[in-house]
Order: structure tokens, then C-alpha cells, then sequence
């Protein structure tokens, strides 16, 4: 019997999945009049907003899925409830680079993963490189750039 893989991740990104469900939800009577206004202008071969409306209502329903899908098998995890001294899926970690300059990640699920906010995946090559590790290991990740190196510095559950 197959077991379903749970998808971790925080609150903000359960709420903000949940969010994209409802609005997706409410699009679906729009689609579906357009596709009826669309049907009454008669011939379907050549009706450009008849097309453009059914293929809009195959990305809305194929988006949906996939959210209720995510959102069935999510693991809420609560960073404030973790403590220890390794990092973890939550932990907000903070690593000097090579120029022993501050950077900070915390470690999310891949749902609300955003770098360019310090949010990275645990399954990203970061993610995977920092799960495990503790204050004072070096860590060393390949990226398309080349192979970086860092250095953790503070793991904080916040």
C-alpha cells in the first residue's frame, strides 16, 4: 500500500496556498460564463475566446488540484516549538560566506520557498547542504556559479 508523503511547511505557507485555492475557486463561475458567451457566437472552430476560455478553465482546474493535493498532505510545522542545537526544516540560520559576510536563510517548504527573501527550500542544494549541520560546521554547496562555501554561524527558531 503506498503512503502519502507529507509536505512540510509553516503556517504562512499553508494560508497563502489556501488563499490561491479560494481565488481559483472564485474564478471558476467567471470561466465557465465566458466559455458559455463565448459558445453563443456560434461556430467553435474558429472562435478564438471559446479556446482561449476552455484552455483557461484546464490550467484553473489542473492548478486546483494540485493545490488541494498540496494542501491535503501538508505538515504544518511551527518553528517557535523547535529547539536544538542542529539545523532543521524552521530553523532560521544564519552563515558567513567566504568575505565573512552575514547571510540568513530560514528553511521552509517548497510551496513558499523565496530566496530573494531568505526563504529557501530543504530541498534546495542549500537546504539539503545545512540540514543536520551545527554551529561552527563548514558547509560546502554546488551551485551553477561554482561551489560556495559557508560557514554557520547562529541557528535561531523563530
Amino acid at each position: 500500500m503506498a503512503t502519502v508523503e507529507k509536505m512540510p511547511m509553516l503556517q504562512m505557507g499553508y494560508d497563502k496556498l489556501n488563499a490561491q485555492l479560494r481565488e481559483l475557486k472564485a474564478e471558476r463561475p467567471l470561466i465557465v460564463d465566458a466559455i458559455e458567451e463565448a459558445r453563443a457566437h456560434g461556430d467553435l472552430s474558429e472562435n478564438a475566446e471559446y479556446h482561449a476560455a476552455k484552455e483557461r478553465q484546464g490550467q484553473v482546474e489542473a492548478t486546483i488540484a494540485d493545490l488541494e493535493d498540496k494542501l491535503s498532505r501538508a505538515q504544518i510545522i511551527d518553528p517557535t516549538t523547535l529547539s536544538g542545537d542542529k539545523i532543521v526544516f524552521g530553523a532560521t540560520v544564519t552563515l558567513l560566506d567566504e568575505d565573512e559576510k552575514p547571510v540568513k536563510y530560514q528553511i521552509v517548504g517548497q510551496a513558499e520557498a523565496d530566496a530573494k527573501v531568505g526563504m529557501i527550500s530543504y530541498n534546495s542544494p542549500l537546504g539539503r547542504a545545512l540540514i543536520g549541520r551545527q554551529i561552527g560546521e563548514e558547509v560546502e554547496v554546488s551551485v551553477p556559479s561554482g561551489d560556495k562555501f559557508y560557514l554557520v554561524d547562529k541557528i535561531d527558531f523563530i
